[in-house]
């Protein structure tokens, strides 16, 4: 079976771990520390916060950035559902705003329309959909008009480069960006999280804000009569400051994520080979076209779309699912728009309104890319995809 995606452990990934496992600390202890400052060194930010989850770094971001009851964010209907659910978490609400087709990213455009005429908003969070980065210089500038918090969902996009060959989650066109870990990303901690910022305010809020609203750093102390004994901090003392959460990462997790991060160039190298591979294999059809046909050199390339025309080619995208699964080729959707789930459309949310967005859906299918696709592997998924379509 060859899976749309998937990661690559090796024996340096294994004995890290052991490491840990043999050592004095399992959670809290220093491999989560290095693993943050491994991180800033990678993307050139000042600050990281590395949490239990891509999900829980957006949900501490939206906090971090004011989100609350009657405070929305915009952001794009193509993501996954923890993106806009954060907003949620916190109270607040959601404007979606269309994409951009040649990008897959959020528009610009849209987003300027929609902020200047909804005054609830107090953040924006672009997605960098697939590893591409979006157009962030637009976007921080818009910020800046309307006085907006910016938090990139870079969860796809470790190891990207903005055109101005910074890094993704540099924080220089945003207040906090955040990234994932799970197993298909550009590098695996089982599950994980982390967020990065240049605001050192940011910084100590996100700080406590994972781990209970508990002061752990030098924050100055509330209770001076409890914290204190002959004006020495008593060595028990610990304070909860504000409402915080559960968000912390293990010493497990980050000793993983350390090992594979000493990777990511390979990774990345590799997973623009089969890009670019793919990109002559379907160059040129009328039926068929890749999503993201552009920057390649820019994204991290977490996933490969190609946009199909299937009413014109009268097959169902489903039946060309299960046709590729009898062949042992797994592929999948990314994403079914949020403004079509359920609880979005309970909320007066309508896939209409994105016609960009809902064009995409209609015809979008991700096909296998990852680090161990062998070539001969990439070359039997083509040549079964347009023997099917043909």
């Amino acid at each position: 079976m060859i899976p749309y995606g998937k990661h690559h452990i090796d024996d340096d990934d294994i004995n890290a771990v052991i490491a840990v496992l043999k050592s004095k600390f399992l959670t809290q202890g220093p491999m989560v520390e290095e693993f943050e400052k491994a991180i800033c060194n990678l993307v050139g930010a000042k600050y990281a916060v590395a949490v239990s989850s891509g999900t829980a770094a957006l949900h501490l971001s939206a906090v971090a950035a004011g989100v609350s009851p009657g405070r929305s964010i915009v952001t794009s209907p193509i993501t996954f559902a923890s993106t806009a659910n954060s907003a949620f978490y916190c109270g607040g609400d959601v404007h979606f705003v269309d994409i951009d087709p040649l990008t897959i990213n959020i528009s610009p455009k849209a987003i300027e329309y929609t902020v200047k005429n909804n005054k609830d908003i107090c953040a924006i969070f672009p997605v960098h959909f697939g590893g591409l980065p979006c157009d962030m210089k637009a976007i921080k500038n818009i910020s800046e008009r309307y006085n907006l918090f910016v938090v990139e969902d870079a969860a796809h996009a470790l190891g990207a480069n903005y055109s101005n060959g910074k890094k993704v989650g540099s924080c220089c066109y945003s207040d906090m960006t955040i990234f994932s870990f799970h197993p298909v990303k550009s590098i695996a901690a089982g599950e994980g999280g982390l967020i990065t910022t240049n605001d050192e305010n940011l910084y100590r809020k996100l700080i406590r804000l994972r781990s209970h609203g508990i002061n752990k750093l030098n924050d100055p102390l509330v209770n001076q009569s409890e914290s204190t004994t002959d004006e020495s901090v008593n060595l028990w003392y610990y304070e909860m400051q504000e409402l915080g959460f559960h968000y912390r990462i293990t010493d497990i997790q980050c000793a993983l994520a350390l090992s594979q991060l000493k990777k990511l160039d390979k990774f990345i190298a590799r997973r623009l080979q089969l890009v670019n591979k793919y990109d002559t294999y379907f160059e040129g059809l009328d039926f068929i076209s890749p999503a993201q046909n552009i920057s390649r050199d820019l994204s991290s390339h977490h996933l490969y779309v190609l946009r199909i025309k299937f009413n014109e080619l009268n097959i169902t995208r489903n039946d060309f699912m299960k046709l590729l699964r009898k062949k042992e080729i797994m592929t999948q959707v990314h994403y079914i728009p949020l403004p079509i789930h359920p609880y979005y459309k309970s909320k007066g949310f309508n896939i209409a309104d994105f016609p960009e967005a809902n064009s995409y859906y209609e015809e979008a299918i991700s096909i296998p890319l990852f680090y161990d696709l062998t070539d001969s592997q990439q070359e039997f998924v083509v040549k079964t995809i347009l023997g099917i379509l043909k």
